[in-house]
């Protein structure tokens, strides 16, 4: 019985990161959902990032004062300049780009976008040297190509529309309606597809500064915590720049209040913290290797709660993304296992001084025979 359960426990260790990088991809799909809601009646994006961390502060910083307390490391000026930085990228540049070519496009065309995540994210991992490549190995290759690959699919989505295709069908009125929509924010998707390059670089970004920053600074909790005041602090500024009208602060009750509590609770707050937990243990590459299902999710709460039309150019990237998605994680846990079986095959070390010859063994066993005898 204790072999089991032992068992189920090391089993429970290793899919732990799977599970929790699979549920993120959940609540990514209900954000992109609910913040489109919230755009149509209205509310400005700057302002939602601010009121979106305010909440997420909230709700983690409480956990990080009582949990962190004895292993909280010392803060200091690299430290805080790199939290500063994650503020930065993260909450401002990711947050309110990825906004902007939300809105400029449509919420299926913005969440398969972010398939780039992985690729972009491996390609500046390389340029900080928290990857190694190796074009003598299959594993290196592999994550070259897929990331290859991975950006012709971005580029099939970029210039190729193509026609219609209803995920879900919907009365001709309302179908009607969708294309309508959709031919009036025709000249908004050049736009949109350039913020949401600029969203995917900034939090690719952030990946790779959060990596570093977990070296000297291994509280998640904390580290989630200040990048929520970062990120209330920085978008605050930006906000009160670009919103001049004090009256687009106030929200009620409504869709504008449940976009700054889910998108806070869950897409910062907690996604912060696990994504800081995957990222120290399993490293930049395999946080973002899951934003396809958030992909296929978003694709059909789209079309079920928004009416959302794809469009077959939009399949046939995401579909071609995939595919170099999976090449850059199958070379990645290669990687990941040979690095497992060097660190089994422990070398054996010995002093000169402790290896005797024959001729010594030999001399020992005929000094010690007569003495047994």
């Amino acid at each position: 019985m204790a072999d089991l359960c032992g068992s189920f426990t090391l089993f429970l260790a290793k899919i732990k990161p799977y599970l929790a990088m699979l549920s993120l991809q959940f609540g990514y799909a209900g954000m992109y959902i609910v913040t489109m809601i919230c755009f149509k009646r209205g509310m400005s994006h700057w302002i939602l990032v601010v009121y979106r961390h305010a909440v997420a502060l909230l709700a983690i910083a409480p956990f990080a004062i009582v949990l962190e307390r004895k292993i909280r490391p010392k803060m200091t000026l690299r430290i805080f300049l790199k939290i500063v930085a994650l503020g930065f990228l993260e909450p401002v540049i990711d947050q309110n780009f990825y906004y902007v070519g939300l809105k400029s496009t449509t919420a299926t065309y913005a969440s398969a976008f972010v398939n780039l995540l992985p690729a972009v994210t491996f390609i500046m991992a390389v340029i900080f040297r928290l990857e190694k490549i190796n074009l003598k190995k299959v594993s290196s290759m592999a994550k070259v190509i897929g990331t290859v690959i991975t950006l012709g699919g971005a580029m099939v989505m970029t210039l190729y529309k193509g026609p219609i295709v209803d995920i879900i069908p919907h009365p001709h009125g309302s179908s009607h309606h969708a294309e309508a929509a959709g031919a009036a924010g025709g000249q908004n998707w050049v736009m949109g597809t350039i913020c949401l390059i600029a969203c995917i670089v900034g939090w690719s970004g952030f990946f790779v500064v959060q990596s570093k920053t977990l070296e000297e600074y291994p509280a998640e909790l904390s580290l989630a915590a200040w990048v929520c005041v970062m990120g209330v602090v920085e978008g605050g500024i930006v906000a009160l720049i670009m919103e001049r009208d004090m009256s687009s602060w106030v929200i009620g009750f409504d869709s504008r209040l449940l976009a700054a509590a889910y998108s806070g609770v869950v897409c910062s707050g907690i996604a912060y913290y696990v994504q800081s937990v995957v990222n120290k243990t399993r490293g930049p590459v395999f946080v973002t290797a899951f934003s396809p299902l958030s992909m296929v999710i978003t694709a059909v709460l789209a079309a079920i709660i928004l009416a959302e039309n794809v469009h077959a150019g939009s399949l046939i990237g995401a579909f071609i993304i995939v595919i170099g998605l999976y090449s850059v994680v199958w070379g990645k846990s290669k990687d990941e296992t040979n690095e497992k079986g060097k660190m089994q095959e422990l070398p054996i070390v010995m002093d000169r001084e402790s290896v005797e010859s024959p001729a010594t063994i030999k001399s020992k066993l005929q000094e010690k025979t007569p003495q047994e005898a």
